[in-house]
């Protein structure tokens, strides 16, 4: 067992019960296995969040990996777009995001006796994630972040442990997609996932599709960028298809959270 490994056990059984904010994402997985070893199957129980900025599919990926790992999971409604705070799409969305999160997910740790946990690692720490600040003003816990794990680590641990997602690329949250100021909207989500849904469909598994009025702007790793062009015709359809009136690649490839540029 690696030091990494007993420092995330060690973390993990600081507490007695976990109710861990579930994405299907490698952190959270990470941590929801490591919570099933250090705590038993009965203190354990993983929440996602079902809510309209979850892309289609998700909920059953997330079901379909604590089911291989013997876990109790459920699926929660979060009620962020009723908050106009978070329909404003301003630079603090994320914190009310994530204060919808919790309070769908506190009552239920409440009933259990446990602690709310959430997958955030080291290197989160030093990027823009309000909803970090969020979750921790409400009393979460991040055990990943307690054992000193970076995101390599997670991955490696991940990797070690056999878990399915140990590199499986990020997947936040649909409204990432929209620039801050434009306000967020089932409808427009609904647009964005469709779009993205389109490109998986053609073989793209990182992929985002940027939100800006009646353009999409295409993101996929450098290295999907030839497959991308000669692939031209068939994503300027289907994209289309989903609602857009223009399709443009973006030839910088794929970085993850670049819209927070724009706070600079």
């Amino acid at each position: 067992m690696s030091s990494g490994e007993r420092a995330l056990l060690s973390a993990v059984a600081e507490y007695s019960k976990l109710v861990v904010a579930f994405s299907g994402g490698v952190d959270s997985a990470l941590l929801v296995v490591a919570a099933r070893k250090a705590l038993g199957r009965e203190n354990v129980h993983a929440v996602t969040a079902d809510s309209a900025s979850l892309a289609t599919g998700e909920a059953a990926h997330c079901r379909s990996i604590t089911d291989r790992w013997d876990i109790h999971w459920s699926a929660v409604a979060t009620a962020e777009f009723d908050d106009q705070r978070y329909v404003d799409n301003n630079a603090d969305r994320c914190f009310w995001c994530k204060s919808a999160l919790m309070d769908a997910v506190e009552p239920i740790a409440v009933e259990s006796g446990a602690q709310v946990a959430l997958g955030v690692n080291v290197d989160d720490l030093g990027e823009h994630r309000p909803g970090q600040e969020a979750a921790r003003e409400r009393g979460a816990v991040f055990p990943l972040v307690e054992a000193g794990l970076r995101k390599s680590d997670v991955r490696q641990i991940a990797k070690n442990w056999g878990i399915e997602v140990w590199d499986r690329p990020a997947m936040p949250c649909l409204s990432s997609r929209i620039p801050y100021g434009t306000s967020v909207t089932v409808a427009l989500v609904s647009r964005i996932d469709r779009a993205e849904a389109a490109l998986r469909a053609l073989g793209f598994i990182d992929v985002r599709v940027r939100h800006y009025q009646d353009t999409a702007r295409i993101e996929v790793p450098a290295s999907d960028l030839p497959r991308a062009v000669e692939l031209a015709q068939h994503i300027d359809a289907d994209v289309k298809a989903a609602g857009y009136r223009y399709v443009t690649l973006d030839l910088a490839g794929l970085r993850s959270g670049n819209l927070n540029d724009a706070l600079a």
